[in-house]
């Protein structure tokens, strides 16, 4: 790990600039080895940081390849701590911008929380769980409730 993460607030804007920047390994240093994830995309979780490399790879490539940047918004953001551990709930929209105009694409947000740990005086993330609501009728997941 380059740099630590002394306050738990350091953990979400390096995730902001992790995302923008799609740097792979920045995003991945958020996280403890041996994290438990449950992602509300493609699969059901991951259980260990090289299956949540594989993914993040996926992501970021995937947006590389349309040209897409990520602007991350925490909203309705509850941070209760410890001394060693961290609880955060939040709702994440993630808005799409054309990396060459900065045109606005799409946007979607999610609900996460995070469960985080101290670690050699460092925050990292130890679990995280993505969700939408469903709608009833379609089965299918409700973007942008808020």
């Amino acid at each position: 790990m380059t740099e630590g993460f002394y306050k738990v607030q350091d953990v979400l804007e390096n995730y902001k600039t992790a995302v923008y920047e799609k740097d792979v390994e920045k995003f991945l240093s958020l996280y403890a080895p041996e994290l438990h994830i449950y992602d509300a995309w493609e699969n059901w979780e991951c259980k260990s940081i090289s299956s949540w490399r594989e993914n993040v790879v996926g992501w970021f490539n995937g947006l590389s390849e349309d040209g897409v940047l990520l602007n991350v918004e925490f909203n309705d953001l509850v941070i209760e701590e410890n001394s060693n551990l961290a609880f955060v709930h939040c709702a994440v929209t993630f808005a799409a911008h054309q990396e060459e105009s900065g045109e606005k694409l799409r946007q979607i947000t999610n609900r996460f929380t995070y469960g985080l740990k101290k670690v050699n005086e460092t925050w990292v993330i130890v679990h995280e769980h993505s969700s939408l609501p469903i709608e009833i009728g379609t089965g299918k997941g409700i973007f942008n409730l808020k």
